[in-house]
């Protein structure tokens, strides 16, 4: 698997994998250890002379690194840490993960989609008609600095309390309309394998819930993770979909790539959901790169949401319009395969909106002038609906 991951990252351009370790930085540190998630959390990043030393900050970003540290928290690991171009204060790595001073900045809210006012149990968000959310911890390996649950990890991390996971099963039980149960958090793949196991189990045991996703950046956070204890664990669950989340196309290393494989193997539908995110992936041509790389690990371009109000990420937010320019230089440019739906979180939890490229120019009567993915216009027949058709028989 590892070689099949070499062969399709040869296959794009790419920039280096560990390019920090390989320049000298934990270059003492042995392979197993590296390969070791176990070390990779002991050794994350936390503090702001953590990042001073391995970081060219001038005195005023070293100060908002300290004043941001009073109301919040940094976590990298050094894995996800070494695909930063340390030389580039640009870096888009960087961007997502190391505090920046412009997260002093106002505006924002601290729960951009009002997950509270639809919480009907411990980590229990119920917005939709017939699924769940189900957040099971606020612990991440890594802490990205435009994440939408910023408020459940800001002081500590916290899991699920056993009595949390019983009055939540409790709920699905009394609701049968619930058939979709998303397991989030934080990044419930950090848990102990016997604690998923044990809340998987418990959903499972609800009749009525017929689909199980999990939503978790491991793969790209923290690819090591995925030892045989764990996959064991998910496998017994089967079936599975796992949502994850590549921002950027040197997030795809060979070790993300492994993972992904592991996943791909146990017959884990892999989907990516990115954040479109300034100075990271706001490109047509970053976009393309990153979605058919995604494909070409087996794993599919899900959704590009366009970046919540979260405090403290206005610097990270794009227009909406740019989301919706890059959807339109994918369609028909590439296969649809890699042309993943853009949508916007309504503001006070109206949920997912999805948006397009208007191709519907005009319509008249008995017509419709559309337009394709080049700009051509095409005159298309519209048919009148056909008279209704009684379905089933009438007693």
């Amino acid at each position: 698997m590892l070689e099949h991951g070499r062969r399709v990252l040869s296959s794009l351009p790419s920039g280096r994998t560990q390019r920090v370790r390989h320049n000298g930085i934990w270059s003492d540190v042995a392979a197993a250890d590296w390969n070791d998630w176990r070390w990779q959390v002991r050794h994350a990043l936390r503090t702001p002379e953590d990042f001073s030393r391995l970081l060219r900050l001038d005195r005023s970003e070293t100060d908002a690194l300290r004043m941001l540290r009073r109301n919040s928290r940094f976590a990298v690991t050094p894995y996800y840490f070494s695909l930063i171009d340390a030389a580039d204060p640009a870096d888009p790595i960087r961007r997502m993960i190391v505090p920046s001073s412009l997260e002093l900045s106002g505006g924002g809210e601290l729960d951009a989609l009002a997950e509270a006012s639809h919480r009907v149990a411990p980590g229990l968000i119920h917005r939709y008609p017939d699924r769940v959310l189900f957040l099971v911890t606020s612990f991440c390996s890594s802490y990205c600095r435009f994440c939408v649950r910023k408020r459940n990890w800001v002081e500590s991390d916290a899991a699920s309390t056993a009595a949390g996971i019983e009055e939540a099963i409790a709920y699905l039980r009394s609701h049968e309309e619930v058939r979709d149960v998303l397991v989030s958090g934080g990044d419930p793949l950090t848990l102990p394998p016997a604690t998923l196991d044990h809340i998987l189990s418990r959903i499972r045991s609800v009749p009525h819930v017929e689909f199980v996703r999990i939503g978790s950046r491991e793969p790209v956070m923290l690819p090591m993770r995925f030892e045989d204890e764990l996959l064991r664990v998910l496998d017994r669950h089967a079936p599975l979909w796992l949502n994850t989340h590549f921002n950027h196309p040197r997030e795809i290393t060979e070790e993300a790539t492994e993972a992904c494989g592991k996943l791909a193997r146990l017959g884990i539908p892999l989907n990516n959901q990115s954040v479109l995110l300034a100075g990271v992936n706001d490109s047509l041509a970053v976009m393309k790169e990153l979605v058919l790389k995604l494909l070409r690990i087996r794993v599919r371009p899900y959704y590009l949401y366009h970046a919540d109000p979260v405090a403290g990420t206005a610097h990270l937010r794009t227009p909406i319009s740019k989301g919706i320019e890059i959807v339109e230089g994918l369609r028909g440019h590439t296969t649809g395969l890699a042309v993943p739906a853009y949508v916007v979180d309504a503001p006070g939890g109206g949920g997912k909106i999805p948006l397009q490229p208007a191709y519907v120019v005009e319509t008249r009567p008995g017509e419709v002038v559309l337009r394709n993915y080049r700009g051509a216009r095409y005159t298309c027949a519209d048919p009148p609906a056909p008279a209704p058709v009684p379905c089933g028989r009438e007693e």
